[in-house]
């Protein structure tokens, strides 16, 4: 029930934090249930009827702890509900369904019979004791019968009509009495005539319906001794939402088989403790879940206050201008750096507390009627954040961005969730949404709890890196981003990993004196690339480079390859000296050399022995410092520009 007390706090702090906030931001008051409206109908203060037209929109309704929670069965809401319900023609007018218009009826009596009667409330009891709101609605163009029966299809001539659009199909057949109607009563005096938007007529029904709670038991969640709630709240997610998280109607199934007598001695709520904790979810799930089909995974502060969403943010907002590159200052350091400015910026008087309470929830459901948690941990906000800085520490990493609508360019940050499963498993997750949900489920505690990145997600964001021919030549974008996420992958996964033999903590910048078989084989691919792509851009050829298209096969037997992509490459540097000059083509030679020249304390270097994903590493690094590099005189230099996007071959210093 730990879960249950911290999103009903939640809700007392909300309830305060944004009283005087926009009324679509404000938490919804217990009792209430949000509906899609199709119809709404004005009446005057006598009940008579003015007028009605076709308005679909979400409203925040009145309802009983029945009809909040209904799926099958008759149970009405307090005043807005579906014409099946408070119309007394209906069942005249042909209606499908079975009416509930006395059920509608006699409850709404009873509320205007209380003590919590206020004006509106009483026009509408005249109005629908008339029994004419079909007949007034087909008479509006609102409804649609014919030879005094209600259509469930349209065959006549024109366009069909805005409510028969609005309203789905069942077995083929348009319930139109399945349209949901709110009420508005205008008075003279009174300036809201919306009865969804009267806070006095919210206030009556949550007293009136308060005092006609059911059997007081012990609340498992405020300690007291409360009416105990029966049916607990659905439409969590979104309003067409039947799945709950509490339910125990399956009495003559396998529900209490063995254990229990009733679904009481289970688990015992009071009505007011589960409409606030679910109205506080519902609340949180439409401000800041991250959704991922039917799954939604939150982080939220017990207090209110907002809080950095680990899965989606691209972290790029602390980043407000593109990144220049001082040669002079540690790669790795002035990213820590600009990272505990941004993360000391999300505490203080006005922002999160560090002992602030912070929770985080992940839910499913597997069947339309059932919703699981998935994922429940507590944590103060302190903790909360040094993790969600760790990530971004550990999975810092070159990343292809877009800046603006015309330009892209490389940042260090950590990828997106987005990002990371895409470049893990591309298209495929867009016929598999249960691949999707269990990628983030794994990946949601790496991002909360610093637990190792999957071995399995790493090798597979590396794969798709390495084939570059599994690209279009016009997706070099995505490849480029692909690239930076693998890294990133990568990176963490030695950082992390509780391999101890594999434990490793690269550097973001090019570790140039690093011998390491496989990083010394990613940096030479890297510079044959470069040399290759100069080359090609003087006939301004946009094709493959020879490096790109053996990437794969290298990263398998690299040594044979690499004869074969150094002997491709003497044509390339020959077309670069006689455009650029010999000292530009024998920077990049001896870049070249100076790489092999390492191997010489290398074992293996001869061996075609695989690649491990250390390789991607070398190659994306060395790619990099190429970007913001140049040759001046046959000697490399930092690029005047500080720009990170690849400059074109053509503005190179000779």
């Amino acid at each position: 029930m730990s879960w249950l007390a911290k999103l009903y706090n939640t809700y007392e702090q909300a309830q305060q934090r944004f009283a005087d906030a926009p009324l679509d931001e404000q938490i919804m008051p217990i009792s209430h249930t949000p509906q899609t409206a199709h119809i709404h109908v004005r009446l005057n203060g006598e009940g008579e009827f003015l007028g009605a037209e076709v308005d679909k929109q979400i409203l925040v309704l009145p309802a009983t702890e029945k009809s909040a929670g209904r799926a099958s069965g008759l149970a009405a809401h307090a005043l807005a509900d579906k014409i099946q319900y408070v119309a007394g023609d209906y069942e005249a007018f042909g209606g499908i369904k079975k009416p509930g218009f006395d059920l509608y009826l006699t409850q709404l009596k009873t509320w205007a019979d209380s003590e919590f009667c206020k004006p509106p409330l009483q026009a509408i009891l005249r109005y629908v004791e008339k029994r004419t709101l079909v007949a007034d609605l087909v008479e509006q163009g609102v409804l649609h019968a014919q030879d005094g029966v209600l259509l469930t299809e349209w065959s006549g001539e024109g366009d069909t009509p805005a409510l028969l659009k609005l309203l789905p199909k069942q077995q083929g057949k348009i319930d139109q009495g399945a349209a949901l109607v709110c009420w508005s009563v205008e008075q003279p005096d009174e300036l809201q005539s919306k009865t969804w938007l009267d806070p006095e007529l919210q206030q009556s029904w949550i007293a009136f319906d308060a005092q006609n709670g059911g059997n007081a038991a012990l609340c498992m969640v405020t300690g007291e001794e409360l009416p105990a709630s029966d049916n607990h709240p659905a439409k969590l997610r979104h309003s067409g939402d039947k799945a709950k998280l509490i339910s125990s109607n399956d009495s003559s199934g396998y529900t209490y088989r063995g254990r229990f007598s009733s679904g009481q001695e289970a688990s015992s709520v009071s009505f007011e403790a589960t409409q606030k904790a679910h109205n506080a979810l519902r609340w949180l799930l439409a401000r800041q879940g991250h959704r991922t089909g039917e799954q939604v995974y939150l982080a939220w502060a017990i207090s209110g206050k907002a809080v950095p969403d680990p899965a989606e943010q691209d972290w790029l907002n602390w980043q407000t201008a593109k990144p220049e590159v001082d040669h002079t200052v540690d790669l790795g350091e002035r990213y820590a750096n600009n990272l505990n400015h941004y993360f000391n910026g999300l505490t203080g008087p006005e922002q999160l507390d560090k002992n602030e309470q912070i929770a985080m929830i992940g839910i499913d459901s597997a069947t339309p009627g059932r919703m699981g948690i998935l994922y429940y941990r507590e944590t103060v906000a302190e903790d909360f954040l040094a993790r969600l800085k760790q990530w971004q520490l550990d999975l810092g990493w070159w990343q292809r961005v877009k800046l603006d609508d015309k330009n892209s360019g490389w940042r260090i940050c950590a990828p997106s969730l987005y990002r990371t499963l895409d470049a893990t498993y591309g298209d495929v997750l867009k016929s598999s949404e249960s691949l999707k949900k269990n990628l983030v489920a794994r990946l949601y505690p790496c991002i909360v709890e610093g637990n190792p990145i999957p071995r399995d997600i790493m090798n597979n964001a590396f794969h798709r890196a390495v084939n570059r021919v599994a690209y279009k030549n016009d997706q070099n974008w995505l490849w480029a981003q692909n690239l930076g996420v693998a890294c990133a992958l990568i990176r963490a996964y030695y950082k992390r990993t509780k391999i101890k033999s594999e434990q490793k903590d690269y550097e973001m910048a090019l570790q140039e004196d690093y011998k390491s078989r496989d990083y010394l084989f990613g940096r030479l691919l890297a510079v044959a690339n470069k040399i290759e792509q100069i080359a090609l851009s003087i006939g301004d050829s946009k094709r493959m480079t020879t490096a790109e298209r053996y990437m794969n096969r290298f990263v398998n037997k690299p040594s044979s390859t690499w004869l074969t992509i150094v002997s491709a490459l003497v044509p390339y540097q020959q077309r670069i000296f006689a455009h650029y000059g010999e000292s530009f083509e024998r920077a990049y030679t001896l870049k070249l050399a100076q790489i092999t020249d390492l191997f010489a304390e290398v074992e293996h270097y001869n061996s075609d022995k695989k690649l491990s994903p250390e390789f991607l590493l070398g190659f994306h690094s060395q790619m990099m410092w190429l970007e913001q590099h140049s040759p001046v005189k046959g000697q490399w230099q930092p690029k005047a520009t500080n720009k990170t996007e690849p400059s074109s071959p053509q503005t190179e210093s000779v």
